[in-house]
């Protein structure tokens, strides 16, 4: 009992006492697409132009099958007919359309946003390592370094012996002096 709708309990009263149609609007917006997409073809031109031929060719020429004489009315009202119906559908699948091109562009929007954000975030971290890096001592410049010591340390050790003896007579003729 309790996987009965709404409609079919009978302790349960309508909301309604008309007669509803449900109507997909999705279902129905498929349906005039598909048909407003046929009558764009040149299939459908092709048919159309052959069912006129034949149309006028028969109510012409064929005396006994005469259902629609010379001026064709009844052709001009079909013509009518399915411009009345197909004019609201061609409408419809345009407004789907759009529709839809306006999720697409804004669906594009919001990733270019997104695109512009991480573009803007990568170029400030890029920024970033740029000056961290030129802190940084690279290993050309630690060997450049490392090569100028190692001269002073050579000069100084050169320069050290020749200096290193002058440096002890003079400590001692300062201690003999005094």
């Amino acid at each position: 009992m309790s996987d009965l709708s709404a409609r079919q309990r009978l302790d349960t009263p309508r909301t309604s006492r008309r007669f509803q149609i449900n109507v997909d609007p999705e279902a129905v917006g498929r349906f005039s697409e598909s048909i407003a997409r046929f009558l764009g073809t040149g299939r459908y031109l092709l048919w159309q132009t052959i069912i006129v031929i034949v149309w006028i060719s028969l109510n012409l020429f064929a005396v006994r099958w005469r259902w629609d004489p010379y001026p064709f009315i009844l052709l001009n009202l079909a013509f009518s007919t399915q411009a009345a119906y197909a004019a609201p559908l061609i409408l419809l699948a345009q407004n789907r359309q759009e529709n839809r091109d306006k999720v697409a562009l804004e669906e594009d929007r919001r990733r270019a946003q997104q695109t512009k954000a991480d573009t803007e975030f990568l170029a400030r971290e890029l920024a970033a390592l740029r000056l961290a890096i030129g802190e940084v001592a690279t290993r050309d410049y630690l060997r450049r370094e490392l090569e100028e010591v190692r001269e002073l340390l050579e000069a100084l050790q050169r320069e050290k012996p020749a200096t290193g003896k002058h440096d002890a007579s003079e400590r001692r003729s300062k201690k003999s002096g005094s």
